[in-house]
């Protein structure tokens, strides 16, 4: 009986250690957020270097900043350089993630694109313009050069000056390929930049050029198209035709680091929704 009883006790506080054990580890854990490869945010460091589309400067930054309040000691670096860079970068390697503002093509391999948000294009003129409405139609015979003078679309008497961004571009994918004028566009002038294209519509009444929902502001006119504007509704409900994907590009073969599947997991949470709306994007639909 003796015997019995002394394995008794002994068990009992073998399972009392066990207990106080595990609600030591709880504790320790306990008001501490993790990372997807379970890295706590006050350990985390590292660099991140992201980059590709200009577009999606507003959504990046936003995301950017958030995630910094998050992961202190993390340094997310941003380049601007377009889609085609961003998608090339993280294809060589040379970017932790590529940013790119249309879709992968096919014949774009060794890389996965994950869609954090949808964007609107919107067609812009000039404030002075009273043009307001235009079907894709118009756009498509814009720029071709088959329409050249706003007197045929109810417009000024006066020559159109059709302006669009460079070669490699998201914004210039997407427009073309949505208006169905991939590489027969006549373009009065390219630019590098969304800034640049909406800074030149500004100050030539004549213009017409297209640029992310998420970049444009006061500054000029944004056109209904087929009497539907852009606008997170309208781009989320599939009303306003002419809208593309913001997407994170990322290298199939190589695994990212600690500090850039952070990053990844956050841009792609449910918690970035808020700060893609007020970036101007386009949460995806639940």
């Amino acid at each position: 009986m003796k015997h019995n009883a002394l394995k008794v006790l002994a068990v009992a506080a073998a399972a009392s250690m066990c207990l106080g054990l595990a609600a030591c580890n709880n504790d320790s854990s306990s008001g501490s957020s993790t990372s997807g490869s379970g890295s706590t945010a006050e350990t985390l460091s590292g660099k991140v270097n992201v980059g590709g589309s200009t577009s999606m400067e507003a959504v990046v930054e936003a995301l950017r900043e958030a995630f910094a309040e998050e992961y202190p000691d993390v340094d997310v670096t941003y380049s601007p350089t377009g889609s085609g860079a961003g998608i090339t970068g993280a294809t060589d390697g040379t970017l932790d993630i590529g940013l790119s503002s249309r879709a992968l093509k096919e014949e774009e391999t060794g890389v996965k694109g994950t869609t954090i948000a949808l964007d609107g294009i919107s067609i812009i003129v000039n404030a002075n313009n009273p043009v307001s409405d235009l079907s894709l139609d118009d756009l498509a015979k814009i720029a071709t050069g088959e329409i050249t003078n706003w007197s045929e679309l109810g417009g000024n008497d006066a020559p159109i000056v059709f302006l669009g961004r460079e070669a490699g571009s998201g914004t210039r994918d997407g427009f073309e390929s949505i208006v169905g004028v991939e590489d027969v566009c006549v373009y009065n002038e390219e630019l590098t930049t969304t800034g640049a294209v909406i800074a030149k519509v500004q100050s030539n009444e004549n213009a017409i050029g297209y640029a992310s929902l998420s970049a444009v502001d006061d500054s000029v006119k944004t056109l209904t198209i087929e009497g539907v504007a852009p606008s997170e509704e309208t781009v989320q409900d599939g009303t306003y035709k002419i809208q593309r994907p913001f997407v994170l590009v990322t290298n199939e073969s190589n695994a990212l680091s600690d500090a850039a599947q952070a990053f990844f997991d956050f841009a792609t949470s449910d918690a970035a929704d808020d700060l893609i709306r007020a970036a101007g994007a386009v949460p995806l639909a639940d």
